[in-house]
């Protein structure tokens, strides 16, 4: 066979779908649809379109389709071979006549279609007689699926009086069938539970509301909706979800007082700021729908107040300001409560709010006295006698008993000492006269006490002003020193004065300055008042001497302008100088002093004179000290001194006690001073010998020496705390080296070398065989 047998023929599948059951051949007991759809292009293959229904379950293989070619002759030459997805395990052919089978159960969910290939060969060539062709096997779908709701489970929320078909959710359900063939992909849903509430969409499963529903009456409800595929149709598979539906709140109710009347009580003592009482309205709303504010409508008092506790709701009836039992006994107020947040869609429904009265009884205590006034103002003048009446304060108790109260003054010690008070009428009294000038105001703190119960005790404050009197006369304000000069001319300005007063004049001090009439040197001097409260001191002739009178004193009368006015006369020392133009006030004022004195002027130059010469010595003698100082304690004329501790009285312990005092430290003079360094042994033992040959113990340098050991002991910080005595004796003049005390000495014996002692004569032969540093160990 040639190879244009190969394209003689092309066949086109044409896929056709049955109208209804009744189509399908009854050979294939209702298992295989054929049809006979077939168009033939020239020679080739010949076959039917292949269906096979899923699900299928037969013990036997069931049939599918059937490949043929048109050059068989059904003489059984021809072989047909079957190849592809599924051949010779799930799909195998009848190589004699072309004829499919499927041997086990599919599932289009899995595998909707399988492709294949089929081929016809000569069996006695084994040539193929036709071209090798591609062909499909499709499952048919059946209705094995059930729906499924796979977003469950659903919980929605809608709110409470929603109108009639307000949405609330959509549920979705979804079918594995094939949607393309048959009923069996195709839902419906429908409301098992939930009526009449809620309804649902058949075909889209949105559930709507089905009338207005009231949260306050349930607030969650519990709907079903099925699936059901085959449109609902009788033998379709179904499946149900769970939708929770809850209503939210909105603010629909107004709140509701539980009483319309209510009892609560407060003391008259009780301070301001006290919790009364509280009220509630209940709202059946929740959250900021049932939140609410309350208000006091009416109160004829204005001695309350409320606020609200926004945790509780509640209001808080507080006390405003204080309440007398005696007063008024009952209180009467009227209470609002109003939803804070308001709906304006349920205004018509009525107002938000509820009123509730509130009847308040006032408890009586027994309260301390009160006075009239909280404090008090009063005044006196000054300088009334003893006795004198300040002022009353008044206090009553306000208990129905009335009881008797007692007055008394208290925390100032010098109020109690001014002022008393009439203990049963409370009049306040001075003690003695005051003095404004001292005090103008005095501050008394005034109790008040029930007799019958003294715990019970008020306080008042009176504040008492002194009145000003006219009873100081004006004065100088200091002591003014005034120099006229020998050549001053007449008319000449020596001295600006003024005047103070410490009265307190209500309409400012004036003073009025003048001479006074007795004034014998009114030829001398004037007085020129300024009009400005000053005024000026004028020469009133030329020339002044001193020879003739060297002071002054002019009287001037000052004069206020008080009720009765007072006078005062002030007298101006005026003091002649002896200058060319300007006053010296330092020579004036001191040549004053000695005029005082009764010394002339050569007087008081010689006296300045002795002064200066007296300072000039005295100068001199210390600077002669202070040299003598710097030289040594030793001069070369001195003899020899000896220190020696005589005695102590020292109480201590016996022979026994060698720690009552260490006596030791008196054995050198540098304790604590800086050390000072110290000439060699020889050199001042040496010099020592020369000064003793010269040296008395009545010489000046023996005092001196005596006189500065005096004041070391008495500075040094470092001598015994007891008093003890020394001695510095004389050693005559007979020895050769004076004294070899060690006292002052800072080394050590060890430190220094004594074989000059030898050059010394017989007389030391002994000393220098002790301190020879020749000697032995032994010695």
């Amino acid at each position: 066979m040639n190879s244009s047998v190969f394209l003689r023929l092309m066949v086109m599948l044409v896929q056709l779908w049955p109208c209804s059951p009744s189509t399908q051949s009854s050979s294939t007991q209702n298992t295989v649809q054929s049809l006979t759809a077939v168009r033939r292009v020239k020679r080739g293959w010949l076959w039917e379109p292949f269906f096979v229904t899923e699900e299928q379950i037969s013990p036997h293989p069931v049939y599918v389709g059937q490949l043929k070619s048109d050059l068989d002759k059904q003489d059984g030459s021809l072989q047909y071979i079957l190849d592809g997805e599924g051949a010779g395990s799930i799909f195998y052919i009848d190589e004699y006549n072309g004829t499919i089978y499927v041997t086990q159960k599919l599932d289009r969910e899995k595998k909707p279609f399988y492709i294949l290939n089929a081929k016809a060969i000569n069996r006695s060539t084994q040539n193929a007689v036709e071209p090798e062709s591609e062909f499909i096997v499709k499952v048919r779908d059946v209705n094995d699926n059930e729906p499924q709701f796979l977003d469950g489970p659903y919980v929605a929320t809608v709110p409470e009086m929603s109108p009639e078909g307000t949405s609330v959710t959509q549920v979705t359900a979804t079918d594995a069938d094939d949607p393309s063939f048959g009923n069996g992909a195709r839902l419906l849903y429908s409301l098992l539970q939930g009526q009449p509430y809620f309804s649902v969409e058949p075909k889209t499963g949105v559930i709507r509301m089905a009338s207005q529903m009231d949260r306050e009456t349930k607030d969650q409800y519990l709907v079903i909706i099925q699936a059901k595929d085959m449109v609902g149709q009788p033998g379709g598979l179904s499946a149900t979800a769970t939708v929770t539906i809850n209503l939210s709140d909105i603010n629909d109710n107004p709140p509701k007082f539980q009483h319309r009347l209510y009892y609560m009580s407060v003391s008259e003592e009780a301070p301001v700021g006290t919790t009364v009482g509280k009220v509630f309205a209940e709202d059946s709303d929740t959250g900021d729908n049932a939140a609410m504010d309350y208000f006091i409508e009416v109160d004829s008092s204005d001695a309350f107040n409320i606020i609200t506790n926004n945790e509780t709701q509640e209001g808080i009836v507080l006390l405003k300001k204080r309440v007398d039992y005696e007063s008024q006994r009952r209180h009467h107020i009227e209470v609002k409560a109003v939803n804070r947040y308001i709906d304006e869609r349920f205004l018509k429904e009525g107002p938000f709010e509820d009123t509730t009265i509130v009847k308040i009884n006032v408890e009586d205590a027994d309260e301390p006295p009160v006075f009239t006034l909280e404090s008090y103002v009063m005044e006196i003048v000054e300088g009334a006698e003893s006795g004198s009446l300040v002022g009353v304060v008044t206090a009553r108790d306000p208990d129905e008993d009335d009881s008797p109260v007692r007055y008394s003054i208290v925390h100032s010690t010098l109020s109690k000492r001014l002022f008393s008070i009439n203990e049963h009428n409370g009049a306040i009294i001075t003690t003695e006269p005051l003095d404004r000038e001292i005090a103008s105001w005095h501050n008394i703190t005034v109790t008040a006490t029930e007799t019958r119960n003294p715990e019970k005790i008020s306080e008042a404050n009176v504040y008492v002003q002194v009145l000003d009197v006219n009873d100081n006369a004006p004065k100088f304000p200091k002591d003014y020193e005034t120099f006229v000069c020998e050549n001053a001319v007449s008319g000449q300005l020596i001295q600006s004065i003024s005047a103070v007063d410490q009265d307190d004049s209500a309409e400012g001090h004036h003073f009025n300055f003048s001479l006074a009439q007795e004034n014998t040197n009114s030829s001398h001097f004037t007085v020129k008042d300024n009009q400005d409260n000053t005024a000026g001191i004028f020469t009133g002739k030329s020339g002044f001497r001193r020879q003739e009178q060297f002071f002054f004193y002019l009287p001037i009368l000052i004069q206020d302008n008080g009720i009765p006015p007072l006078t005062s006369t002030n007298t101006l020392t005026v003091t002649v100088c002896d200058c060319d133009t300007e006053v010296n006030v330092f020579y004036c004022r001191y040549g004053a002093f000695m005029y005082s004195l009764g010394l002339s002027t050569e007087a008081l130059v010689a006296a300045l004179a002795c002064i200066i010469i007296f300072l000039v010595f005295f100068l001199a003698i210390v600077a002669v000290r202070q040299q003598q100082k710097k030289k040594p304690p030793f001069s070369e004329k001195m003899e020899e001194f000896r220190e020696n501790v005589v005695s102590y009285d020292d109480e201590g312990g016996g022979e026994e006690d060698t720690e009552a005092f260490d006596i030791s430290a008196l054995r050198t003079r540098t304790v604590v001073r800086a050390h000072k360094p110290r000439k060699k042994v020889a050199s001042e033992i040496q010099s020592l010998y020369r000064q003793s040959l010269q040296v008395g113990p009545d010489s000046a340098i023996f005092r001196q020496f005596i006189s500065e050991k005096l004041e070391e002991a008495n500075t040094d910080p470092s001598v015994p705390p007891y008093d003890s005595l020394q001695t510095y004796a004389f050693e005559g003049t007979g020895s050769l080296a004076g004294s070899l005390s060690s006292l002052g000495s800072t080394t050590s014996d060890m430190d220094q070398s004594y074989d000059y002692l030898a050059d010394w004569g017989p007389h030391f032969k002994q000393l220098a065989g002790m301190y020879s540093s020749h000697r032995t160990v032994g010695d």
